[in-house]
């Protein structure tokens, strides 16, 4: 004789998508704007010839966006969650890699999302 197998029926969890960022922690999220991915990262280096060289123009730390004018003229505005914006100053030279959002400052990188 066997004995019947009970089933549990999956419960229904109710999805919050919230980074770790917004409670003061470090991104736990690889969505735009937020921590970057090492993918993202070898994308952008494979690419060299997609980077564009820039300016800080202004930046508001509070909400994380940054200015950008670059070297042909044109301007970005771009937001991190990760403090980009702590770490620049108008008139801070960095490099934009527009195609896969990525903010070089000095050697640190970081995921970008167009403001």
């Amino acid at each position: 004789m066997t004995t019947p197998l009970t089933r549990l029926t999956p419960l229904e969890v109710p999805e919050r998508v919230a980074c770790m960022c917004d409670h003061g922690d470090v991104c736990s999220s690889f969505a735009p704007g937020h921590a970057l991915h090492l993918i993202q990262a070898r994308l952008a280096s494979a690419t060299p010839a997609e980077w564009v060289d820039g300016l800080v123009a202004a930046v508001d730390a509070a909400s994380g966006v940054i200015a950008i004018a670059t070297l042909d003229g044109a301007s970005h505005t771009v937001w991190n969650a990760g403090g980009a914006a702590l770490e620049v100053a108008p008139g801070t030279p960095v490099a934009l890699h527009p195609r896969y959002g990525v903010l070089a400052v000095g050697r640190i990188q970081y995921n970008v999302a167009a403001a």
